[in-house]
């Protein structure tokens, strides 16, 4: 009989020989760790800022928020593609015929991507963080990771990646097809914040998407006005990719392969 062992092993395989892997992982890089010096290299010298612009700068948003913009958009499609080139390939009806239990299947493929996405993702926002600092104008308000909210923005910064990585594989489980969910999650992601703009409440609405979840909890010096507390944007996060998880595990086990 099949456990969880032997297909968490299974689905280390398939990832981490599957050629996107390492491709997704070279931009995932890039785009932190390339944020960070674009962002935090361009504020330019302390002589051309205002007192109250200095007052409010915040050195860690400043290296963590433009890599996250992109990462997640990367992290969504890695999960998406670690069910739908199965369907895509038909490789998945050899897998099901492996591991009957659809439900441990898709265990097994999310923690297996839960586990490399936020190993990754933390590596890559500290980095991106001490590379950021070292960048800055020395003049500069500076941080570092004793100061208050400083650990908890950048940890916030490495689980965001993996969570939608989560995501991403719950919508792929759902959905089926590459193009599809990855344009669900470009939809949720990007799409919907601009679409709220018009609507009553749009600051209270805005404060449940996931991509202004993710930005406002990256603020360390000064918070953010009608944004969610921290750990509740994390609990919202953590809502949305088991709502999602959930109903793909509903999907895989009730659809044919």
């Amino acid at each position: 009989m099949t456990g969880f062992a032997d297909v968490a092993r299974m689905e280390w395989i398939k990832l981490r020989t599957v050629r996107s892997t390492g491709w997704i992982a070279a931009i995932f890089a890039v785009a932190m760790i390339g944020g960070a010096i674009l962002l935090s290299s361009s504020v330019g010298a302390p002589r051309n800022m205002s007192a109250a612009d200095l007052a409010s700068f915040d050195p860690t948003q400043q290296a963590l928020a433009a890599g996250l913009v992109f990462v997640q958009l990367v992290a969504g499609l890695l999960g998406v593609l670690a069910v739908t080139t199965e369907y895509s390939s038909g490789m998945i009806r050899a897998t099901l015929s492996a591991v009957p239990g659809r439900p441990l299947l898709l265990a097994g493929k999310a923690a297996v991507l839960a586990v490399v996405t936020l190993a990754a993702g933390e590596a890559l926002a500290f980095a991106a963080f001490f590379i950021g600092e070292a960048v800055l104008y020395s003049g500069l308000p500076h941080a570092s990771l004793g100061q208050p909210g400083v650990a908890r923005a950048v940890l916030m910064a490495g689980a965001y990646p993996g969570l939608i990585a989560l995501t991403g594989l719950g919508l792929g489980a759902i959905i089926r097809n590459t193009a599809a969910a990855v344009s669900t999650i470009v939809g949720v992601l990007y799409v919907l914040p601009l679409a709220v703009v018009l609507l009553p409440h749009q600051q209270t609405i805005d404060s449940y998407m996931p991509m202004i979840i993710a930005q406002d909890s990256l603020a360390a010096v000064k918070p953010i006005t009608d944004s969610l507390p921290s750990w509740q944007g994390l609990a919202m996060l953590c809502l949305y990719t088991a709502v999602a998880l959930a109903a793909g595990c509903w999907t895989l086990a009730r659809r044919d392969a």
